[in-house]
């Protein structure tokens, strides 16, 4: 933990409410930042921010679906509205989808529910940072992608293909505003224990943590601080790079 290091930075964290996203949250609150989260879980939204105001953390929140362009615009709005600016964005909202399903059995709706949430999630996210910071000439972005989009898990075609094209949304990204003050940066995690583990199928998740060298799960705590590092001030000689903290899975 390093203290005061995002003094007078406002960083906006979608998936704020639960796992990795709020424990993000409380490791840069814990470090100086102001804090916008964003989640669709109203109930789950209040019970964060009461942590982090207990926290003595300056935080608003906003219920915001991230796959709806006119929420994630109106939401910006606000944030700029009331803190005048945005310096870090760290995209943390995601679903898994359908598990331990064959391509052949994948409906077009259950694939487009993972489109929607995790890749078109991501690039509206990104679009409406970036308008933010551009502006200033400063930003942080920070896209959660997956060990899944780099190496792919087989029975998991919505998550693996939508993962791998948040990682290509990185790339990308982190070329076009290389220039401009503003570095665009993923992190592919390996299985992490949240709650978003409860909708794995019990065979898929242990195929998944089997493959992790060091035979555990990583946790949110070890994200946050990864997480923290990648979007800090220090780190401005990064960007279109996508961070492993896989236990050892990734290898490239």
């Amino acid at each position: 933990m390093i203290t005061g290091r995002f003094d007078n930075q406002v960083a906006v964290i979608s998936g704020g409410a639960d796992g990795l996203g709020k424990a993000i949250a409380m490791r840069l609150g814990a470090e100086g930042a102001r804090l916008a989260i964003y989640d669709n879980n109203a109930d789950k939204l209040r019970s964060a921010v009461a942590e982090l105001q207990k926290a003595g953390d300056e935080v608003r929140s906003f219920t915001v679906d991230i796959s709806n362009e006119q929420n994630v615009a109106h939401a910006y709005e606000e944030v700029t509205g009331h803190f005048g600016r945005v310096d870090i964005m760290i995209n943390s909202a995601g679903i898994v989808g359908a598990t331990n399903t064959s391509i052949l059995d994948y409906s077009v709706d259950d694939f487009d529910k993972v489109y929607r949430v995790n890749l078109r999630g991501a690039f509206l996210m990104s679009k409406y940072a970036l308008q933010a910071m551009v502006k200033r000439e400063y930003g942080r972005v920070l896209l959660i992608a997956s060990i899944a989009g780099k190496e792919g898990n087989p029975f998991m075609s919505g998550y693996s293909a939508t993962k791998a094209g948040v990682i290509g949304l990185v790339k990308g990204l982190g070329k076009e505003f290389a220039t401009k003050g503003i570095t665009v940066n993923g992190l592919a995690p390996a299985v992490i224990k949240t709650a978003m583990n409860e909708d794995t199928a019990p065979e898929q998740l242990a195929y998944m943590t089997a493959k992790i060298p060091m035979g555990r799960l990583g946790t949110v705590e070890e994200v946050a601080a990864m997480a923290a590092f990648i979007v800090s001030p220090e780190n401005s000689f990064s960007t279109g790079f996508v961070y492993d903290i896989s236990g050892g899975r990734a290898t490239y």
